[in-house]
Protein backbone atom coordinates (compact mmCIF):
# COMPACT_ATOMS: atom_id res chain seq x y z
CA UNK A 1 0.00 0.00 0.00
CA UNK A 2 1.25 3.92 -0.94
CA UNK A 3 2.52 5.70 2.04
CA UNK A 4 -0.71 7.58 3.17
CA UNK A 5 -1.58 9.74 6.04
CA UNK A 6 -4.45 8.45 8.57
CA UNK A 7 -7.28 11.31 7.51
CA UNK A 8 -7.36 10.42 3.31
CA UNK A 9 -7.24 6.32 4.29
CA UNK A 10 -10.24 6.97 6.74
CA UNK A 11 -11.51 9.09 4.12
CA UNK A 12 -11.34 6.77 1.28
CA UNK A 13 -12.16 3.95 2.94
CA UNK A 14 -15.75 5.97 3.89
CA UNK A 15 -15.86 6.42 0.22
CA UNK A 16 -15.79 2.79 -0.33
CA UNK A 17 -18.13 2.07 2.09
CA UNK A 18 -20.58 4.38 0.80
CA UNK A 19 -20.17 2.87 -2.58
CA UNK A 20 -20.48 -0.95 -1.58
CA UNK A 21 -23.24 0.12 0.59
CA UNK A 22 -25.36 1.54 -2.46
CA UNK A 23 -25.40 -2.06 -3.61
CA UNK A 24 -25.70 -1.23 -7.53
CA UNK A 25 -21.64 -1.93 -8.49
CA UNK A 26 -20.83 -5.07 -10.33
CA UNK A 27 -19.44 -8.16 -8.74
CA UNK A 28 -15.73 -7.68 -9.56
CA UNK A 29 -16.15 -4.27 -8.74
CA UNK A 30 -17.54 -4.56 -5.40
CA UNK A 31 -14.99 -7.30 -4.35
CA UNK A 32 -11.72 -5.14 -5.88
CA UNK A 33 -13.25 -2.02 -3.81
CA UNK A 34 -13.68 -4.38 -0.57
CA UNK A 35 -9.95 -5.59 -0.87
CA UNK A 36 -9.17 -2.03 -0.75
CA UNK A 37 -11.29 -1.36 1.72
CA UNK A 38 -9.87 -3.89 4.46
CA UNK A 39 -6.37 -3.05 3.42
CA UNK A 40 -7.64 0.27 4.34
CA UNK A 41 -8.78 -0.89 7.90
CA UNK A 42 -5.20 -2.51 8.47
CA UNK A 43 -3.31 0.26 7.68
CA UNK A 44 -5.70 2.41 9.98
CA UNK A 45 -5.71 -0.14 12.46
CA UNK A 46 -1.65 -0.67 13.03
CA UNK A 47 -2.04 3.42 13.07
CA UNK A 48 -3.83 4.12 15.86
CA UNK A 49 -1.77 1.12 17.69
CA UNK A 50 0.71 2.89 16.94
CA UNK A 51 -0.78 6.44 18.33
CA UNK A 52 -1.67 4.49 21.21
CA UNK A 53 2.09 3.37 21.76
CA UNK A 54 3.15 6.96 21.97
CA UNK A 55 0.36 7.90 24.43
CA UNK A 56 1.42 5.19 26.34
CA UNK A 57 4.94 6.34 26.33
CA UNK A 58 4.08 9.99 26.84
CA UNK A 59 2.07 9.06 30.28
CA UNK A 60 5.19 7.19 31.59
CA UNK A 61 6.56 8.85 34.88
CA UNK A 62 9.75 8.73 35.56
CA UNK A 63 10.41 5.31 37.14
CA UNK A 64 8.82 4.23 33.86
CA UNK A 65 5.66 2.96 35.35
CA UNK A 66 2.09 3.90 33.39
CA UNK A 67 0.47 6.34 34.84
CA UNK A 68 -3.38 6.18 34.31
CA UNK A 69 -5.78 9.60 33.62
CA UNK A 70 -8.62 9.85 31.69
CA UNK A 71 -9.40 10.87 28.80
CA UNK A 72 -12.49 12.51 27.84
CA UNK A 73 -13.49 14.38 24.79
CA UNK A 74 -15.53 17.74 25.33
CA UNK A 75 -18.05 17.04 23.51
CA UNK A 76 -18.53 13.46 25.96
CA UNK A 77 -18.33 15.82 29.06
CA UNK A 78 -20.88 18.33 27.33
CA UNK A 79 -23.17 15.41 27.22
CA UNK A 80 -22.71 13.99 30.56
CA UNK A 81 -22.99 16.72 32.16
CA UNK A 82 -26.53 17.22 30.28
CA UNK A 83 -27.82 13.87 30.86
CA UNK A 84 -27.06 14.40 34.79
CA UNK A 85 -29.02 17.37 34.67
CA UNK A 86 -31.77 15.63 33.21
CA UNK A 87 -31.98 13.08 35.97
CA UNK A 88 -31.66 16.03 39.14
CA UNK A 89 -34.64 18.03 37.22
CA UNK A 90 -36.72 14.46 36.67
CA UNK A 91 -36.41 13.63 40.84
CA UNK A 92 -37.09 17.16 41.49
CA UNK A 93 -40.24 16.47 39.34
CA UNK A 94 -41.17 12.79 41.09
CA UNK A 95 -39.41 10.85 37.67
CA UNK A 96 -42.05 12.14 35.23
CA UNK A 97 -40.04 13.18 32.28
CA UNK A 98 -38.67 9.40 31.46
CA UNK A 99 -40.47 6.68 30.79
CA UNK A 100 -39.50 3.79 32.46
CA UNK A 101 -39.50 1.21 29.25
Amino acid sequence: MAVQNFEKALADLEMIVGKLEKGDLPLNESLALFEKGIKLARFLRQELGRAEKKVEILLKDEEGRLKTEAFELEDENEEAEGEEEEEEDDKKSGGGGKLPF
